[in-house]
């Protein structure tokens, strides 16, 4: 059976002289869109130590409070791209976007006055459901405004957007928090959206797909309990230090066993979310897997190295989000030049040579100590940054130009799914990893406090070290383990991460194609019908 990443690529409608006009005004308008959803989770990452601080600093959050925090917001948001995808292909992209933005801005206002763990999770939730419909439908807004020559460069430019968004979060995080209360993280949300719905209504050309299929409520609801079911047995495996407790393993049972339920429904529905024929193409199954190993490995990778940073190195919020400058610097500069070194080496020897970067900069975090010299950790930074951007840039212009222009918006819901599904799983695998190591290696230390207060001190290192802080000077034995057990907790994770980035690099050095079948990109079908802005 042909599947629409086989057939050839074609040159493909013109775009509107109007709208080709102001095509870049409008990736800028798409990039400030961007750019609140993605920064919402770079200051995030910044603000986790002073969420998990006692009231009235911040909430008193647990570790596995602060991963629902992160995870709440990204299952909600990849179980719903599906169908936003869908929405923004059948009502029109632009009224999708304003109606995200909408939501994302009020979930936002809801966060910054949680007054408990709970709630915040709660209004995370509320903001991954508008952030649903804004991801897909910018992708899907930039495949309609730009001719297919002129798309991998104008992809390369949305995924240096994702760069700026890390230099510009954790730095803003760091000065709100150096002067206002933890909730003016997700407040400052709210005038960048009024600002891109404003530029919104007035630029952006409104696009759909000419023959829509159907809403698929029931895959939905089939895709996020999977999820929810698999992501919290993961958590609390982590949380007990025990992934072979009965309950840990139920849950995960029935996750997995919901979203095989999920997989097989959508093979016989005649409206699925998500047309599995797609993955038949080994190219395009490779580009999505990529994607999900990629950020498998970074984001759980980056849930410890805030606590490094800020708790064994003592560095504030705002020196935390200046260390995280030379990531963001390499990946902005980088992405948008991506594409040259695709046209000269391929995607293959491209995309492979970048994840193997990225699994050596895991890895690197594995020799770190409390007193190495912090430019060691600037350089791995810079590095890990070079190598996502000739990931992140190919891959995703092999999954966008795979699929017909007028199913953009499911093509773009495909490559954020399963970036925020494995950036899910990463956090919530590598987290789970990370609390059963320094459990572990803390509890020997923990013998002479009270069962309750021994628990509560074993979850994490802010908990030790909390604890150490109320039992005033009998608490000073407790730093230095906990320093250790810390480390050699992190050690362990990130060669646990670089190891899955090295499965990525095998994944695509097999199956994506090398730098003879450039010329003809992996995947269009014969025909593409632009919906008229």
């Amino acid at each position: 059976m042909t599947t629409p990443a086989d057939q050839a690529a074609p040159t493909g409608p013109r775009v509107p002289e109007a709208v080709h006009r102001r095509r870049w005004a409008i990736l800028g308008v798409l990039m400030l869109s961007l750019l609140i959803v993605v920064l919402d989770n770079s200051i995030l990452n910044v603000a986790i130590k002073t969420i998990s601080t006692p009231a009235p600093t911040g909430l008193g959050a647990t570790q596995s409070e602060l991963e629902w925090a992160i995870n709440a917001y990204t299952l909600v948001f990849a179980g719903l791209l599906f169908t936003a995808g869908l929405l923004g292909d059948r009502l029109g992209r632009k009224k999708v976007l304003l109606g995200g933005l909408a939501v994302f801005g009020i979930g936002s206002a809801l966060a910054a006055f949680s007054g408990s763990p709970g709630q915040l999770i709660t209004f995370r939730a509320v903001m991954g459901l508008g952030a649903a419909f804004v991801m897909p439908a910018t992708l899907a807004v930039l495949m309609n405004v730009f001719e297919r020559d002129e798309q991998p460069k104008a992809i390369g430019v949305w995924a240096g957007g994702v760069g700026l968004a890390i230099a510009i979060g954790p730095i803003t995080g760091g000065l709100l928090l150096d002067h206002f209360w933890w909730g003016s993280v997700f407040l400052v949300n709210v005038p960048i959206v009024l600002l891109a719905l404003a530029l919104m209504l007035w630029l952006v050309p409104n696009s759909r797909d000419p023959n829509p299929g159907r809403i698929d409520p029931v895959g939905v609801v089939l895709s996020v309990v999977g999820l929810v079911l698999l992501v919290y047995g993961i958590i609390k495996g982590g949380q007990l230090a025990d992934f072979m407790d009965a309950t840990v393993l139920a849950t995960i049972g029935a996750g997995l066993a919901v979203l095989v339920a999920f997989v097989v429904f959508e093979k016989r529905s005649d409206h699925p979310s998500i047309d599995v024929t797609y993955f038949k193409n080994k190219v395009f199954s490779a580009a999505v897997a990529a994607i999900a190993l990629v950020f498998f490995a970074l984001m759980g990778v980056t849930f410890f190295a805030v606590f490094y940073t800020q708790s064994v190195r003592g560095y504030s919020p705002l020196q935390t989000g200046l260390l995280m400058l030379p990531l963001a610097a390499a990946q902005l500069f980088f992405a948008p030049r991506a594409r040259l070194v695709v046209d000269r080496f391929g995607n293959r020897a491209t995309t492979t040579a970048g994840m193997l970067v990225l699994a050596a900069t895991l890895a690197a975090f594995a020799v770190l100590d409390a007193d190495t010299p912090i430019w060691l950790l600037e350089v791995i930074f810079f590095l890990m940054g070079a190598g996502m951007a000739h990931i992140m840039t190919p891959v995703s212009v092999v999954i966008m130009q795979a699929l017909p222009r007028e199913k953009a918006g499911s093509a773009s819901a495909l490559s954020n799914t399963f970036r925020q599904v494995g950036g899910a799983l990463g956090i919530a695998v590598l987290g789970s990893v990370l609390s059963a190591a320094y459990r572990n290696g803390i509890e020997g230390d923990l013998g002479g406090l009270p069962p309750g207060l021994r628990h509560t001190a074993g979850e994490s290192i802010e908990a030790t070290l909390g604890v150490a802080a109320q039992l005033g000077p009998e608490g000073k034995a407790l730093v230095a383990p906990a320093y250790d057990a810390f480390l050699h907790a992190m050690h362990v994770t990130a060669l646990m991460g670089a190891g899955i980035a090295v499965l990525g690099a095998v994944v695509v050095a097999l199956f994506l194609p090398g730098r003879r079948r450039e010329t003809r990109q992996p995947g269009q079908e014969e025909e593409l019908t632009h919906a008229g802005s």
